[in-house]
């Protein structure tokens, strides 16, 4: 029984390197956002932070991952985590150049 113990120790120390979830800030300035592209993790959050002097609606239509935050005033935050691996493209619905595409891992 000490080496079954064992070896069930060794496994369970060994996924001590699981990652945890982590939270990204992406800022919207200038009718643009921070970053064009940018690669998460399935798990992961986005947080959209509205550092402009206009409102904003953050918002994705793509298949397996479609979602709205809606109306985001200067100053404000929203966020999204994504739980699907695939490519998500993220718009804003009041100035349509703003586009980010997120790969999810």
């Amino acid at each position: 029984m000490k080496t079954a113990y064992r070896c069930i120790l060794a496994i369970s120390l060994g996924l001590g390197g699981i990652a945890e979830a982590k939270q990204i800030e992406v800022t919207q300035k200038d009718k643009s956002f921070s970053k064009e592209a940018l690669t998460v993790s399935v798990g992961d959050t986005i947080v959209f932070k509205n550092d402009d002097q206009t409102s904003h609606n953050i918002f994705s239509t793509s298949e397996g991952d479609k979602f709205n935050l809606g109306i985001e005033k200067p100053g404000q935050s929203s966020s999204h985590a994504f739980g699907k691996a695939g490519t998500v493209e993220v718009r804003c619905a009041i100035h349509p150049k703003m586009k980010l595409v997120v790969e999810v891992k």
